[in-house]
This record gives C-alpha cells, sequence and structure tokens, in this order.
C-alpha cells in the first residue's frame, strides 16, 4: 500500500546566530487515496514539509516513508529515481521552459524517463484536456496566462501517473471557478488512483475538497483549520 509517512521529523534552518525549527517533531500519514490540505501562516513551515515528503529535503532527525520505503536515506540517485517516477509535484513557480509548447512541457519528465517524443506527448495530451488547455496544447508557455501555465505545471506533475501527489499553491494563480474545478480534479485523481496526496495551500476552497484538514503553525501539526482561514459557505 502506497502511504506517505513521517515520523518525528525534524527540519532545522540557522538565521544569523538564531536556529529555527521550520519542521519540529512532525508525525504524519497520508494514506492510500487520502487527499489531506495542509494550511498554515507564511514561514509556517509548510514548503520545507512538502520537500521532505518529495525527497528533496533530507530531515535533520526523524525519518520519511513512502510505501515502505525511508526515502530519506536513499543515495541522491535513487531519490532523483524515486521523484521522477513515483512523485508528481506540482510548484508554487511552474519551473516551465518558456519558448517550448504546453504539451512540450507537460511531457518533460516522461522525456526524461526515456520515452520517446512521440509516446510523451500522447500521454500528455489527455491530460491538458483534463485541466482545461485541449486548446492551448501548442502555444508556447510565454504566451500563457499564469492561470494557463499554472494548469500546465498540473498536467506535467499528472503525466506520469504518480504514486505520491504534492502540490505546492496549486491555485494560487486561478481565479475561484478554476480554482474549484482544479481541486476537484486533484482530489478524484488521489481517490481514483489510490494515490495519497498533500496539498499545501492559503486556498480556503480546499478545505471543502479535503479528506482532512491539517494546520502548521511554527513547525508544529494540529489537527483542522483555523477559523479565519475556513470558508464562510459550501461552494458545491
Amino acid at each position: 500500500m502506497s502511504t506517505l509517512e513521517l515520523r518525528d521529523v525534524v527540519k532545522c534552518y540557522r538565521n544569523g546566530e538564531e536556529v529555527v525549527r521550520a519542521v519540529d517533531g512532525v508525525a504524519l500519514t497520508v494514506s492510500r487515496g487520502e487527499f489531506v490540505a495542509l494550511f498554515g501562516p507564511s514561514g509556517s513551515g509548510k514548503t520545507t514539509l512538502l520537500l521532505l515528503a518529495a525527497g528533496l529535503l533530507v530531515p535533520d532527525s526523524g525519518s520519511v516513508m513512502f510505501d515502505g520505503r525511508e526515502i530519506s536515506r536513499l543515495s541522491d540517485a535513487q531519490s532523483a529515481t524515486h521523484r521522477l517516477r513515483n512523485v508528481g509535484f506540482v510548484f508554487q513557480s511552474f519551473h516551465l521552459m518558456g519558448s517550448t509548447t504546453a504539451l512540450n512541457n507537460a511531457a518533460i519528465k516522461l522525456l526524461a524517463d526515456g520515452y520517446s517524443l512521440r509516446e510523451a506527448r500522447a500521454r500528455a495530451q489527455p491530460w491538458l484536456d483534463r485541466v482545461g488547455l485541449a486548446e492551448r496544447a501548442l502555444q508556447t508557455a510565454d504566451r500563457l496566462s499564469m492561470g494557463e501555465r499554472q494548469r500546465v505545471a498540473i498536467a506535467r506533475a499528472l503525466v506520469s501517473e504518480p504514486r505520491l501527489l504534492l502540490m505546492d499553491e496549486p491555485t494560487g494563480n486561478l481565479d475561484s471557478k478554476r480554482s474549484r474545478e482544479i481541486l476537484a480534479l486533484l482530489r478524484d485523481i488521489c481517490h481514483e488512483r489510490h494515490v495519497p496526496g498533500l496539498l499545501v495551500t492559503h486556498d480556503s476552497e480546499a478545505s471543502i475538497f479535503a479528506d482532512r484538514v491539517l494546520t502548521l503553525r511554527d513547525g508544529h501539526l494540529s489537527d483542522g483549520i483555523d477559523a479565519d482561514l475556513a470558508p464562510t459557505s459550501p461552494t458545491r
């Protein structure tokens, strides 16, 4: 069973003479098919926790497990292969190639994993369709709106049919209607494909779509969402 588990994870940063415990003894399990939303103020450690879950950061103590394997102890090469084949990561800042088409941007993970350009494009097109970019597939990224670029980044994360989905503010550049559509899509992907999903967000709508909601403050994890972040009325 593909489960993400963080066991007493600590990650510190040094700020001058001060040591900041960005993630402070966090224990978290995201089960197969579960879509979890993680809220918290800026600087609370949310993105650090997400990078630890992806294997992009190594904890100072504790362990990060996926599917029974301690990814925090993988070699650099093993960690890169794990992320390429198992992890769909939606970055807040897109990381698209501006002069490359939306279709090729969405296909890039498959190309890196040895697929031919033709096969990678064939696999990427349905995901662009699903995020509402069927008619924009051949536009270069630098001619897309911010919201369209965000959706290309989401399609790129999904194209390899990952076994773990990690998302850093995936609706940050979308209007409210498109935001709800994307949140529903991400939730449905987790449910349909039985993959754990961890969403870092400030979008209050996410609490409606999530199976479980958590808050991270000063590196500490708690259940639920603060009242000032919760949506005032349901939207579905």
